[in-house]
């Protein structure tokens, strides 16, 4: 399928500033999408807080913006400059959460804006905990066992039946932040509380706990016309318990039997047709129960990641740059690797 035409110009959020859990990964993959789309002859605005980047170089970008990232800076940018489509995935959480604000309050569909890559309904059934979790259990995909809490008395009322130690993972946040691990009543109702101010929807999952068990993360992509490539498996040294972030990571997978790395395949390929990320790239995470091989689904993120970076670096594939390509309408098998010359 040739690139869109309907599309001329379109807005890339940066991720901002360098914090815990956002880093240089989201200058690299930025990039990677401005040129790539530059280069396919579109114009490309780029919004983005932080001036210390090769993104906001004059150079990457025909416009450039180094402004706050926020819904209302952006809404004003977006009335200037009137892009036909915004690309959301490339800025990492701080991205995707301005973007999913201005498509629900209905700023993209008031000043025509598409969004690409990822529509709003993938993005929230990627990032709503409570969503993800009734998406799996559809496709028949074991998640842990977890309830959703939107105020510290449901969440008392969940640890009624839910052993210690109890997992808080809170829906739309960067890096884990506002999530942990349990081990009391005290610990649990003080991240609870943390963990509901930290969402920007105050949401979170309460989940029961796989300290322990293995950890793997599989970058998928996915086309227009439904084909679905794994572009890479990754090993987190640390056990489950570990946030991902701060694990050791290893590319290739070392440890997966060909089994269980078919079987991980396989429900990559099902969730990410089930979220309908339907152009570009994803990260999913997977635990392993040592003992049985037992597979739980943790996560998915809709977007460019960090491990996305990792992956570009250990395979030569440029994960940004073909993600970017597809959100405007090309195929897997129309897009070569600068490397091998090879489609995936």
């Amino acid at each position: 399928m040739p690139k869109r035409t309907d599309i001329k110009k379109i807005l890339i959020i940066g991720s901002g500033p360098i914090v815990i859990g956002q880093g240089c990964e989201f200058d690299y993959s930025g990039t990677q999408a401005c040129k790539a789309l530059r280069d396919d002859g579109y114009t490309v605005v780029l919004v983005n807080s932080n001036p210390a980047t090769i993104m906001t170089d004059p150079e990457t970008a025909d416009r450039t913006y180094i402004e706050p990232i926020t819904a209302e800076t952006v809404e004003k940018i977006i009335k200037l400059e009137k892009p036909d489509a915004l690309l959301p995935t490339m800025g990492g959480q701080t991205a995707l959460n301005v973007s999913v604000e201005l498509a629900k309050s209905g700023v993209l569909e008031e000043n025509n804006v598409e969004m690409i890559g990822a529509k709003l309904e993938a993005i929230e059934k990627a990032e709503e905990r409570e969503l993800f979790k009734v998406a799996m259990e559809k496709i028949g995909l074991q998640v842990p066992r977890s309830a959703q809490a939107r105020t510290i008395e449901t969440a008392n009322e969940i640890i009624e039946w839910m052993d210690f130690p109890a997992i808080i993972r809170p829906s739309f946040t960067l890096g884990g932040m506002g999530g942990g691990i349990a081990y009391n009543r005290e610990e649990y109702e003080s991240m609870v509380r943390f963990g509901l101010e930290c969402s920007p929807i105050n949401e979170l999952l309460i989940e029961e706990s796989v300290i322990g068990w293995k950890e793997y993360e599989l970058e998928v992509m996915r086309d227009n016309n439904d084909n679905v490539v794994i572009i890479c498996s990754i090993e987190n040294l640390d056990p489950m318990g570990v946030h991902t972030g701060d694990s050791i990571t290893v590319a290739p997978a070392q440890t997966l039997t060909d089994k269980e790395y078919q079987l991980m395949r396989d429900y990559a390929i099902r969730i990410i047709r089930e979220i309908g990320v339907d152009t570009g790239g994803s990260n999913i995470q997977f635990s392993v129960n040592p003992e049985n091989g037992k597979v739980y689904v943790i996560e998915m993120n809709p977007r460019v990641s960090r491990s996305s970076a990792l992956a570009s670096k250990a395979t030569g594939f440029p994960i940004a740059k073909i993600a970017a390509l597809l959100a405007v309408g090309y195929t897997l098998d129309e897009v070569p690797n600068d490397i091998t010359k090879k489609t995936p």
